[in-house]
């Protein structure tokens, strides 16, 4: 296999980048580096960040703070003699505070809720990530959007609090699973060269998705009907059932060859190419290979079995984390601003398009390496600032606080991508779903951060500063995989990394 190789002086580093000719992937040799089954597969894929967004921040809106006092205006809103509340219902006519009581000493409750979320996100990553390298990456999707629909739908007709943390944690978890799965789908179908841009334009609904909370929440002042909202158009994902192949590069990678050609047939049609070559291209690909060389899906055990994935795994978890607890942190932060609710949310995700944008073309002109460096940095110095700049004026924070929020949209498409280009074909899905999990328990963690403020107003600022720092300095043990092959095997991935 011939490669080559394109060494870059930057200064002080040095840069490897390996430029593949397709004639060395059997995909685009077949069905070329992108077509219009590879744009239509690709959109469809990335609907699911819509509901992923409205999943994941719905908690803005469902258990926003509560103005409350006594039925008895003369008792303390929290004694014991306290019992019914009368709420400010100006703005939310009824929120799972307002319903369930959710003050005083079950205030805890509230956050718990936005807890199991994360918590069923986490386990979605994971497990779904599994379920989809031993079974595909199409099955586990349509079954990961019915779970949704079902659970979602759920939640909002649950009459008791229990019940409705049970529905909201399988609403996440078929969530988590649906983005990681789609989106390493997304990664096996485009060509190397269209990875960055595709891997950009899957994150883009979910800032759409964000911006759309609370218009939903704003016509929808009843938490309930607000829920349901969010998760009916999640009933149009099922047309995937009918419409979404299963990735070819999984099915060669498992020994599934006959599948595979049918697929990339029917790729090819659509773009338009001739089909007459894939059959014996693929049996020459394969028996390239040494006899029983097909790979079965990995687990998790191979994500530390070898130095190199090892490395690759801790690195990259510890920038996921960064990227989640810095993320939640920040829009924590924006929502403490004070004003229109519906204004602020709206804000936060208008904040993110620019920086995303922004991530289509450095990707690609610094890499990913690069990227993630520059955006740890920038999100870590103006959190660190927002801890050293005085109240006021206020505009000072609340720039710093876009600032931040401009760099963590950079983070999250340059993690999932890097995610999905380190790590080989028979662990990828596992690889990113135990990645991004870290993501999941920064997110969790983000509040009791936010919470330190009651001992340094500093405080909470300086970690999420001081982490992100952390995750600059690992991306250094990282290689850069811009225009890079993909990598099929573990052991594939060990000799490629070596050779850099």
């Amino acid at each position: 296999m011939e490669k080559a190789n394109i060494q870059e002086h930057d200064g002080e580093s040095e840069k490897f980048i390996e430029v593949p000719d397709a004639e060395n992937d059997i995909i685009e040799k077949t069905i070329s580096p992108l077509g219009r089954w590879q744009v239509f597969v690709s959109i469809i894929s990335c609907m699911v960040k819509f509901p992923v967004a409205w999943i994941q921040l719905s908690i803005v809106f469902i258990a926003p703070p509560a103005s409350f006092t006594c039925v008895d205006n003369t008792t303390n809103t929290c004694s014991e003699n306290c019992t019914s509340y009368v709420y400010d219902r100006s703005i939310f006519t009824e929120t799972i505070i307002t319903e369930w009581d959710l003050v005083c000493d079950k205030a805890y409750m509230a956050n718990l809720a936005q807890t199991v979320t994360m918590l069923g996100i986490l386990s979605g990553n994971v497990l779904f990530g599994y379920f989809s390298d031993k079974f595909g990456r199409r099955n586990p999707l349509i079954a990961g959007v019915l779970l949704q629909i079902v659970c979602g739908m759920g939640a909002a007709f649950s009459k008791w609090f229990i019940l409705f943390l049970v529905m909201r944690f399988f609403t996440a978890f078929a969530t988590g699973g649906t983005m990681v799965t789609s989106f390493v789908l997304v990664m096996e179908i485009v060509g190397a060269k269209w990875r960055t841009t595709f891997g950009i334009i899957y994150q883009i609904p979910f800032s759409f998705g964000h911006l759309l909370l609370p218009v939903f929440a704003y016509y929808l002042r009843e938490w309930r009907y607000f829920h349901v909202a969010i998760c009916i158009p999640s009933i149009l994902l099922l047309s995937y059932y009918w419409v979404l192949p299963e990735s070819p590069r999984w099915l060669l990678t498992v020994g599934k060859h006959e599948k595979a050609i049918q697929v990339l047939e029917k790729a090819a049609h659509h773009n338009r190419l001739t089909v007459e070559n894939i059959q014996p291209d693929v049996h020459h690909h394969v028996q390239k290979k040494e006899p029983g060389n097909d790979q079965q899906a990995g687990n998790i055990v191979d994500l530390f079995r070898t130095p190199i994935i090892r490395m690759y795994t801790i690195c990259i978890g510890f920038n996921w984390f960064a990227s989640g607890l810095c993320f939640f942190g920040g829009a924590q932060y924006i929502g403490q601003l004070g004003g229109n609710i519906f204004v602020n949310v709206a804000l936060s995700a208008v904040i993110q398009i620019p920086g995303t944008l922004f991530s289509i073309w450095s990707l690609q002109a610094w890499g990913r390496r690069n990227t993630l460096i520059f955006s740890n940095l920038l999100s870590a110095g103006s959190c660190i600032l927002i801890g050293l700049v005085p109240p006021q004026p206020a505009w000072i924070r609340s720039g710093l606080s876009c600032v931040d929020m401009f760099a963590l949209a950079i983070s999250f498409p340059t993690v999932y991508i890097y995610s999905g280009e380190l790590f080989p074909t028979v662990v990828r899905n596992i690889g990113v779903g135990s990645s991004s999990m870290f993501a999941r328990a920064g997110s969790m963690v983000a509040p009791f951060v936010a919470g330190l403020v009651l001992v340094r107003e500093w405080l909470p600022m300086a970690v999420f500063g001081v982490v992100p720092l952390i995750g600059a300095a690992l991306c250094l043990k990282l290689p850069e995989t811009v225009n890079c092959k993909l990598p099929d095997t573990v052991e594939e991935a060990e000799e490629l990394a070596k050779k850099k």
